[in-house]
């Protein structure tokens, strides 16, 4: 039998697709049949003859990988995931979206084997995939060899009309186009129907225009035509110098007579008189959730021709192991994202003794870093000079030379963040990226993904207050750094000073499960003293005592720039008898995260409690209680230089003692 399957063959296997898709969210009474029965054919077209895989090893670093982006049609995934010989039994397609079950409503990396990627959130994949190609690209130019090349695979996407009308679509569409990412094929479905009705209600875009525009090689198929869409899928491999959009028209609900091309197929079941008519319109004969033998033999006739590559590339990669032991190194530095033991004592000698705004500490941090992590790769979304973002000497990442390790992502946060999700994903890079805080709104749906999928990506967010000054409020977060602290899983790190920069650094690169956010300051900041024999591993608790007082009336909590602040209030109300301890809290989830013995230890019974810092207080809540008091910024800021704006905010040193003061008399 051929590996490659013919159009009866393939038609037979798009049908079990569109059928399983129809009968497991019918049987969850929740789901969306119509895109898994519109895109079945293009999906058949592409795993059948031209997806590398290895249902066996879904870690092989040389598999191509295969995005749904239009995440909600999942059961698409679900079905191939089963007749291609994932680990994804029939009971767990009839599980579809319950308790429990490796079927969940959109697909979820880690959690269904052979899914590549997190998606529901539209336009995300497509970024995602961006990323991945990008990641292949650098991965190629370090390992690839005359005598053997471990990276050849290509990343591949099924995108809908919802991905292609979310804005992040075009910010990546842009940067592959401009990177010339050969690597990158994508099959449009393109169905013209959305929840509401015909896309044309809000949507008359040139699609292949604006790709075309973007440096795309764009094709128009016939999505359910296996030969159109397999001519079409090798001329975008064939295609090595243009990322490659399959425009391939299709019917939603192809199949169903009542509910092809309605809206009413796209997130509802079929109904079970709907699903019959569609047997009888299709042919099909077979009992729900079967998969006729001669689809089910075709499918591992297929798998079986991919093991013999797949055992061909292990056979290649052992020689090529031997003959390039600098390489192979390398690859396992890369692939196993390797950190060194003695990294926290070299990056605190990075700054040992320095005072500055830490974004240029970070930027001096980050040196060492690259230096002794070679997997630490990133860039800035135009805004490395500010960032402090640039790998020194390392390259930057373009069009040819993608042995740099500097990415520039354009004014393209949103897409940045998912980018990094991607080459997180892929699994060689631990990548960064960087703008100003108040711009973490662009990329926090991307930031949130990061953490669901619990990946290493380190967000360097800098300009993190109303220090940023004359900029005005538009440019000065408030309630950001409280926002990030909220999602789950995220590491939310606001230094104070040197030692506390590096020691964030560290954290970020030994966090391999979820993503790191960096707060730094644009001003600069003192070197905070400390008592000789200070445990130097302190800050990496998310909170510690920084100076303290005989019998302490008050504890003053604060992170990065008001930390100093705190200090210096302390000093004007030990002036007026008042004693204080000063705590900083670096990273407020590791902080709270610690024995409860710890917390009281630094915050005990009877001791007031009070926390400082530039921005708004929910955060706070925990730690001060209802008695507390905090002490922030609860409004927008202004346009005028950071210490008029201290004075009016009520952020000074004597306005700080003032108010702690009044607070304990007030108690």
């Amino acid at each position: 039998m051929s590996t490659v399957f013919t159009p009866q063959q393939a038609l037979r296997c798009a049908n079990a697709v569109r059928l399983l898709s129809a009968e497991a969210v019918e049987k969850a009474n929740s789901g969306h049949p119509g895109l898994p029965m519109g895109a079945a054919d293009m999906a058949v077209a592409l795993w059948s003859g031209f997806l590398r895989f290895n249902p066996a090893d879904t870690a092989w670093a040389n598999r191509d990988r295969f995005i749904l982006s239009a995440g909600h049609g999942s059961m698409l995934l679900y079905s191939l995931l089963h007749l291609f010989g994932f680990d994804l039994s029939m009971e767990e397609l009839k599980n579809f979206r319950q308790w429990g079950s490796k079927t969940p409503g959109h697909p979820e990396f880690g959690h269904t084997p052979g899914v590549e990627v997190t998606t529901g959130p539209l336009g995300q994949g497509v970024a995602n995939g961006v990323g991945m190609a990008l990641s292949a690209k650098m991965a190629a130019e370090r390992f690839n060899t005359p005598d053997f090349s471990p990276i050849t695979h290509r990343v591949f996407a099924l995108v809908g009309d919802g991905d292609l009308q979310e804005g992040i679509s075009y910010e990546a569409a842009a940067l592959a186009g401009h990177l010339k990412l050969g690597n990158l094929i994508y099959l449009y479905d393109s169905n013209s129907i959305t929840i509401e009705g015909k896309t044309d209600l809000a949507w008359s875009e040139d699609v292949a225009g604006r790709f075309e525009a973007a440096g795309w090689h764009v094709q128009r198929v016939d999505g359910h035509d296996h030969q159109q869409v397999s001519a079409a899928l090798r001329a975008g491999i064939d295609e090595t110098d243009r990322p490659s959009l399959i425009i391939a028209t299709s019917h939603i609900a192809y199949g169903a007579p009542g509910k092809q091309d309605s809206s009413g197929a796209h997130g509802s079941p079929l109904g079970k008189d709907e699903i019959e008519a569609t047997r009888v319109n299709l042919g099909w004969n077979e009992a729900p959730f079967t998969v006729p033998a001669d689809v089910a033999e075709a499918c591992a006739a297929r798998v079986g021709t991919l093991q013999k590559e797949y055992d061909a590339w292990q056979a290649g990669f052992a020689a090529w192991r031997t003959a390039n032991p600098d390489k192979a190194a390398l690859w396992d530095a890369l692939w196993q994202k390797q950190v060194p033991e003695q990294v926290a004592e070299e990056l605190i000698a990075a700054v040992a003794g320095k005072d500055g705004a830490t974004r240029a500490l970070s930027g001096a941090v980050l040196q060492k870093a690259a230096a002794l992590v070679p997997a630490l790769v990133g860039g800035s979304a135009d805004l490395a000079p500010s960032n402090n973002s640039d790998i020194k000497g390392a390259g930057s990442v373009q069009v040819g030379t993608f042995a740099g390790r500097n990415l520039h992502f354009g004014i393209r946060e949103h897409a940045m963040g998912a980018v990094c999700n991607g080459m997180a994903l892929y699994g060689c890079f631990i990548p960064f990226g960087a703008t100003f805080l108040v711009f973490s709104d662009y990329c926090r749906p991307a930031v949130r993904l990061s953490a669901l999928m619990q990946q290493q990506v380190i967000y360097i967010f800098t300009h993190d207050s109303y220090a940023v000054g004359e900029d005005g409020p538009t440019h000065q977060p408030i309630e950001h750094t409280a926002s990030l602290r909220m999602i789950p899983g995220v590491q939310v790190i606001r230094p104070a000073d040197g030692l506390e920069t590096a020691l964030a650094w560290y954290a970020a690169l030994k966090y391999h499960n979820g993503p790191t956010v960096l707060v730094l300051t644009r001003q600069k900041l003192p070197l905070l003293p400390r008592t000789e024999g200070f445990d130097r591993t302190l800050p990496l608790k998310g909170g510690y005592l920084l100076a303290d007082a005989e019998n302490p009336a008050v504890a003053l909590m604060a992170s990065g720039s008001e930390v100093s602040l705190a200090l210096d209030a302390a000093g004007l109300l030990a002036g007026r008898g008042i004693a204080c301890r000063v705590i900083s809290v670096p990273d407020m989830a590791t902080f709270l995260a610690q024995p409860a013995a710890y917390r009281r230890a630094l915050l005990p019974a009877g001791v007031k409690r009070v926390a400082i810092e530039a921005g708004r207080g929910e955060s706070w809540g925990r730690l001060l209680g209802e008695e507390g008091l905090f002490i922030g910024v609860e409004h927008f800021g202004a346009s005028a230089p950071a210490e008029v704006l201290a004075e009016q905010f009520g952020l000074t040193p004597m306005q700080v003692a003032d108010k702690v003061a009044d607070f304990l008399n007030q108690g």
